[in-house]
């Protein structure tokens, strides 16, 4: 039985969170990989293999600006997730089999994942898992992480002291956040994130979707105006056009019946009233 994990600290990262690829020297891909989410590199400046048939669904930042400043977000938050206070030691285990609730978890030196972890968020969707890593992290092929009990993938962190390595099929979950290098064999998948401060990203053939953790724009609110009516300064809205053959509704009593401004048509000018005529005036 594993303890449950000292409360984890919230990870920030910054700008590098719409990335879902983000290498130190270089990335690179075989095959029609998916990446829904951004990409990029820094300092280094070799994007290799994602023209067709691969696929980015966002935007490329080769060796620019905003990488740069990614690159910059991704060390504070690999520093935070490194300084979890007191974290449970799991050094020697296997992660396959666990189930493990939220917290923060250490391995000494590497880690190993064969077969599924299961994350139990206990019901909060704000549960978050962290694990500090010392050197590698490896998962055997078919490997998995499963998220139960409201769990979010993007609440999970891997900080990895040296390279992390996704057998083949593997269905990852989290960030990882490596010093040197990732490397996803073919068919392996992340929901999360793949970033590497200092090394390469080498994909084959793989999914990686940050999607459901990127923050949602706010919204403003539709102006309000008295009940029944619109708001102060704005036109009140038409009506579509009455179908042909039905007719127009009946006025109040004593007025005639009209019909409703159709969309599209445009506010005729009051009729101007005409000045009365002159009296004639009778010859005395």
């Amino acid at each position: 039985m594993v303890p449950a994990g000292a409360q984890a600290s919230a990870v920030l990262l910054g700008t590098s969170s719409p990335f879902v690829v983000l290498a130190g020297s270089a990335a690179s891909n075989t095959g029609p990989s998916v990446l829904n989410g951004d990409l990029g590199v820094s300092p280094g400046t070799a994007l290799n293999g994602f023209g067709l048939p691969a696929v980015i669904n966002g935007a490329t930042h080769d060796d620019d600006a905003v990488a740069a400043q990614a690159q910059s977000d991704l060390t504070v938050a690999y520093d935070t997730a490194a300084a979890q206070p007191t974290p449970v030691d799991l050094t020697g285990q296997d992660l396959g089999g666990l189930t493990l609730t939220a917290g923060a978890y250490r391995f000494s030196s590497s880690a190993q994942l064969t077969g599924a972890l299961v994350l139990d968020a206990a019901g909060d969707p704000n549960a978050q898992f962290v694990f500090e890593i010392g050197s590698t992290l490896t998962t055997a092929s078919a490997s998995s992480v499963v998220m139960i009990n409201g769990g979010s993938p993007c609440n999970v962190y891997w900080q990895v002291g040296s390279s992390a390595t996704l057998g083949t099929t593997t269905a990852f979950k989290g960030t990882i956040m490596a010093l040197t290098s990732i490397t996803l064999d073919t068919q392996a998948s992340v929901i999360g994130r793949a970033l590497a401060r200092t090394g390469a990203v080498t994909l084959d053939d793989n999914v990686l979707d940050n999607s459901g953790c990127r923050p949602t724009p706010p919204t403003s609110p539709a102006p309000s105006g008295p009940a029944g009516g619109t708001a102060p300064g704005t036109r009140a809205p038409c009506r579509p056009r009455r179908p042909a053959g039905r007719r127009p509704r009946a006025g109040p009593p004593g007025r005639p019946a009209t019909a409703p401004r159709p969309c599209g048509a445009r506010h005729a000018p009051p009729a101007r009233r005409r000045a009365p005529a002159p009296r004639a005036s009778r010859p005395r």
